[in-house]
């Protein structure tokens, strides 16, 4: 069996091709007052998608550790076991241009 650094390894060398792997950035963002905590593996992205900063690369991946302790999005709510984990670790990617559906498909389907 897998252990989860290796599940992660393997995430990202698959998409090393075509992609730049970003580092994980920290659990508290920097220069954004909206949140507290990282929750999403976009957060890192967030300026970009605003067209507030350019990156020299179209297509991205990372292994983002997020926090969700509320909200929407509220894991602790979501658990069926009474310990539930708040910190967990998102495996995302993003594309300045659009990726199809078939391409998605095609991306999971080959990992």
């Amino acid at each position: 069996m897998k252990t989860t650094a290796e599940i992660r390894q393997s995430y990202l060398d698959f998409f090393i091709v075509g992609h730049q792997i970003v580092a994980s950035s920290s659990l508290v963002p920097e220069n954004d007052p909206t949140l507290l905590f990282t929750n999403a593996g976009m957060n890192q992205f967030k300026d970009v998608f605003l067209g507030i900063d350019k990156r020299s690369y179209h297509r991205a991946t990372t292994a983002q550790r997020c926090v969700r302790a509320g909200g929407k999005h509220n894991d602790l709510k979501m658990s069926v076991i009474p310990l539930a984990t708040t910190l967990s670790l998102k495996c995302w990617g993003t594309s300045a241009s659009a990726i199809t559906q078939n391409d998605a498909i095609h991306f999971a389907w080959e990992f």
